[in-house]
């Protein structure tokens, strides 16, 4: 723990409390371990059972992390505003920075014609919405899903994708219930079933998904959730094969016990067709994001399903923010119908599989195997992280540590290929086989 940060209190909520504002503060940085329980309880002269209550109230709210041995830590990205962070090495001056995760801001549609166009058809100010959800822009939905094959008679809409799976998962579930995901998987998701209480199963991924012996030992552990990326995994770019989604919903068939969450974050930019389980289990959500394709800042999700979760998720909505603005609605819609914009997307899609499939190339040449079958990253799996992501920093290029994304998968690194150019695929190519297989003892980085 660091020296100068002092935990006090004479009860749990004192001492969880002193624990949350040290990490607010930046006092206790993201990874660093708390004191072993009886070290601390000696220290403040509580008994054990208080300072085990404290730790386990910040278990709960998804702060810590406790790992056997290796003791409680502070997780790498706690849910609690903190004053600076502290989550992987800064780039250093001049680096590239491939850690984002973020689309191409080149790539994506201008969005002022269309805000110019909805100013003058907007109209006088209106009051508080009626309905959540615009009927044209549900009309829209309903016919882009059943193009793919997804049954969106229920459509309600969310805040993006992240939003609208922390409003199933809160509906459907309670605190302890275990929740299977991708390992390695979104790091955001795992961030969020920590912050809810919910206890995360890692289900191996390869490039046809999710597989199924571990999602099949998921379920047999208990998981009341499974949660699929349908095409552009993030971190490993797969995306769900038709045998697969043949084996999976054959799996599933039935399971009323089970929430089925399906994130098709990716949608128009994953050039592979979509395979949906849709409808495999009795309780089930589609949850498509806008915020890719036509960029972060358009924070709206479609989202289908069975009519009750949906009706779970509406409910919810309108006792909380109320509806997702219908400015942005209307926004979102005018995207939709606009064959410019269309023809944007389908074009940056392609420019993604170019630069994500020579990366891929690049490396499998120079004798590594890497994973990018659709979206924006490419995964590399590696011997060591840090050893990697600190030679490919003083290398000049900055990407992001797999860590934040696995439960027990092994180690990679995860490359965003979004800031990359066709030039830069080599150079970075012949920099990341260095770092993997550096000749000689490596350099020290302050």
């Amino acid at each position: 723990m660091a020296a100068h940060y002092q935990i006090v209190g004479s009860s749990s909520a004192a001492i969880s409390a002193s624990v949350e504002s040290g990490i607010r503060s930046g006092g206790l940085a993201p990874g660093v371990t708390l004191p072993a329980v009886r070290a601390l309880a000696t220290e403040l002269a509580v008994s054990p059972a208080t300072v085990a209550k404290a730790y386990q109230e910040l278990r709960q709210r998804g702060l810590v992390v406790t790992a056997g041995r290796h003791g409680t830590r502070v997780r790498p990205r706690p849910p609690v505003a903190t004053r600076r962070a502290a989550l992987m090495p800064a780039p250093l001056p001049g680096a590239r920075n491939l850690s984002a995760g973020q689309p191409d801001s080149r790539l994506l549609p201008p969005l002022g014609p269309h805000l110019a166009a909805l100013a003058t058809e907007l109209g006088p100010p209106s009051g508080y919405a009626v309905t959540a959800v615009l009927p044209e822009l549900a009309a829209a939905a309903r016919e882009r899903l059943a193009a793919d094959g997804v049954p969106a008679e229920e459509i309600t809409v969310t805040g993006g994708a992240l939003d609208g799976i922390e409003r199933l998962l809160a509906a459907h579930l309670r605190p302890g219930d275990a929740v299977a995901v991708e390992d390695p998987g979104w790091a955001n998701l795992l961030d969020l079933l920590a912050a809810l209480g919910l206890r995360a199963i890692g289900v191996p991924v390869d490039d046809d998904g999710p597989t199924e012996p571990g999602v099949r030992a998921a379920l047999t552990a208990g998981a009341r959730a499974l949660i699929v990326t349908s095409r552009a995994q993030n971190p490993t770019g797969a995306a769900v094969s038709a045998d697969r989604a043949v084996a999976l919903r054959t799996l599933l068939a039935g399971r009323a016990d089970l929430l089925l969450i399906e994130d098709d974050h990716a949608a128009e930019l994953a050039r592979v067709p979509l395979h949906p389980l849709a409808g495999a289990t009795p309780a089930w959500a589609f949850v498509r994001s806008v915020s890719k394709p036509y960029g972060p800042d358009l924070r709206l999700a479609v989202l289908a399903g069975d009519e009750a979760t949906v009706a779970r998720v509406a409910g919810r909505a309108r006792v909380g923010a109320g509806w997702v603005s219908t400015v942005l609605q209307r926004l979102v819609l005018a995207l939709w119908r606009d064959p410019g914009t269309a023809d944007l997307v389908r074009r940056a899609g392609e420019s993604y599989e170019r630069r994500r499939d020579g990366l891929v190339d690049a490396l499998a040449a120079r004798g590594l195997v890497a994973h990018g079958r659709t979206g924006i990253n490419v995964w590399v799996p590696v011997p060591d992280e840090t050893v990697v992501v600190t030679a490919l920093r003083d290398a000049g290029w900055s990407v992001a540590p797999g860590a934040l994304n696995r439960i027990a998968a092994a180690p990679g690194v995860r490359i965003t290929v979004s800031p990359l150019d066709a030039a830069d695929l080599a150079p970075l190519a012949d920099a990341v086989a260095r770092a993997v297989r550096p000749v000689g003892p490596a350099p020290f980085t302050a």
